[in-house]
């Protein structure tokens, strides 16, 4: 199973990042847990600076821009 984090404070941008996750892993058709993370000490913990924050597996793969599904779809497969 794929741990898939997105990191933000609710706003329209990381709601858009969430929802292009979860896109791109029914596209892809995998067992993925996402976990929306909102609390400001959560993300000072795991240094999380830049918001929206997409980490998966504990590596953050986006950090302060929108990834599209396609680049999820990417980051998902282990080609970026």
């Amino acid at each position: 199973m794929v741990l898939v984090e997105i990191f933000g404070t609710g706003c329209a941008r990381c709601k858009r990042v969430n929802r292009n996750v979860e896109i791109a892993v029914g596209e892809l058709k995998i067992d993925a847990e996402i976990r929306t993370i909102e609390s400001l000490d959560a993300m000072i913990e795991r240094g999380v600076m830049l918001t929206p924050a997409l980490y998966v597996d504990g590596e953050a793969k986006v950090v302060g821009h929108v990834p599209c599904v396609e680049d999820i779809k990417q980051i998902l497969l282990g080609v970026k």
